[in-house]
């Protein structure tokens, strides 16, 4: 039987939590991590994420601006996103969304910049990496009004019911879980794990935020990934190998690695 490498969908590798970088990716591939996603945050991280990702050739970058940073951000930000999107390891647009747990004093801010990447990644036909905390109903109602099936929509570190998450699966939007899902009390992400169809499930780490277990406490890292997709494998009773052999492809699927 063919052994799948893992992907990580959504890590922070070029924060300067990761001085030890080349280790970082190394230590990635030895864990049978075949592929890593690294969205930005800000305009200040879009030549960063692109320069680590061609650092190493299994290493993509995203280009997006955080809700929670949307309140700085300025029409020449979007334009330099539409600009350095040409590079060839820019895979997608994001992380890019709602966030209404740290602060609600911009909202319009947040949706402004939200609908600038959404027509963004539209017009460049690339899939959107999607933050959404504590903003569920709005950010699904600007995705589906916007979307309309045109691009592959990922919901990164998903953090909602099972009935949203199978209402986002409707829409045709992924649902990547990460280190969240090795955590005892998460039964909210242990249901989704266990019930969502595999061909709408990726797998992330967000590092170095959301170490799984049994390291949690610790830098999160992409090598990592593969205790999200154990645990995964546990919770729906079929084989590790079954839960990277799905999730891979359909990472590869959304974002054309």
């Amino acid at each position: 039987m063919k052994t799948y490498g893992l992907v990580d969908t959504h890590s922070h590798i070029d924060m300067p939590e990761f001085e030890d970088l080349d280790a970082v990716v190394s230590n990635a591939q030895s864990f049978g991590v075949e592929k890593i996603i690294v969205p930005s945050v800000d305009r200040n991280s879009f030549e960063k994420v692109i320069e680590v990702s061609n650092k190493y050739e299994n290493v993509y970058c995203a280009l997006g601006i955080h809700p929670t940073e949307a309140k700085d951000a300025k029409d020449e930000d979007f334009d330099k996103i539409i600009q350095l999107a040409g590079d060839k390891k820019v895979v997608a647009i994001g992380e890019c969304g709602l966030d209404y747990h740290w602060d609600k004093t911009f909202i319009d801010e947040q949706k402004r910049a939200f609908l600038k990447q959404i027509e963004i990644a539209k017009s460049l036909k690339k899939p959107l990496i999607i933050h959404d905390r504590e903003a569920h109903k709005d950010c699904f109602d600007i995705l589906t009004e916007n979307i309309n099936g045109e691009i592959p929509v990922i919901m990164h570190c998903f953090s909602g019911s099972l009935e949203f998450a199978n209402e986002c699966i409707k829409s045709g939007f992924y649902i990547a879980l990460g280190g969240v899902v090795t955590f005892k009390n998460a039964k909210k992400v242990h249901e989704i794990a266990q019930k969502i169809p595999l061909e709408y499930l990726l797998l992330e780490t967000d590092a170095p935020f959301l170490t799984p277990e049994p390291h949690r406490g610790e830098r999160n890292e992409p090598a990592y990934v593969k205790f999200a997709a154990e645990k995964i494998a546990q919770l729906r009773g079929i084989s590790f190998n079954e839960v990277a052999e799905s999730t891979t492809q359909n990472a590869r699927k959304v974002f054309g690695i």
